[in-house]
């Protein structure tokens, strides 16, 4: 029995934009997408989704046709996913693109898990302030943005390239 396509070919048919698309299933990803309030504004970086991401609950492993449909209404035209009980999703036109999100995503989702673990209420910022941040960090209203800014995908690229290679010289093999 042949498998259906993945969300990933739906989705780069439905969004022209979306030349790249990465999954993650990362604890932290993972731990966020099984909050009932899912990515909170408590950090800069979780900020940069505020109101831009979307969400799609779990309804088992995505190979059913009509629920990658759903899931591809679910993204609309955000620059993420978190998939319910499940883990992460970004888009991007490039994969420089799509993996910088998905850093920035996942470093959010660490930083909320983190605060979580404290065991004090957390401080959670107005949603004007929220807004205005996202709006600053995604290059909205003529402002630069590192979604936007291809000098710092190359430079992100670049020093990730150089840590993986310090870390775990063999990664090539």
């Amino acid at each position: 029995m042949a498998r259906p396509p993945g969300p990933g070919p739906t989705i780069h048919r439905a969004r022209t934009d979306a030349h790249c698309v990465l999954h993650t299933h990362t604890k932290a990803g993972c731990a966020v997408a099984a909050q009932r309030g899912g990515l909170l504004p408590v950090n800069q970086m979780s900020m940069e989704f505020h109101n831009r991401v979307g969400y799609h609950d779990y309804e088992g492993v995505a190979l059913n046709l009509d629920e990658q449909e759903r899931l591809v209404a679910d993204l609309g035209g955000h620059p993420a996913l978190i998939l319910r009980n499940h883990g992460l999703l970004t888009v991007g036109d490039s994969a420089k693109q799509a993996f910088l999100r998905m850093y920035y995503l996942e470093k959010a989702c660490e930083i909320q898990v983190t605060a979580q673990a404290g065991g004090t209420p957390l401080i959670i910022p107005s949603d004007e302030v929220a807004e205005y941040t996202a709006q600053q960090l995604t290059g909205e209203g003529g402002a630069s943005s590192d979604f936007e800014d291809h000098d710092a995908y190359d430079l992100a690229r670049g020093a990730l390239l150089r840590l993986v290679e310090r870390i775990a010289p063999d990664y090539k093999d």
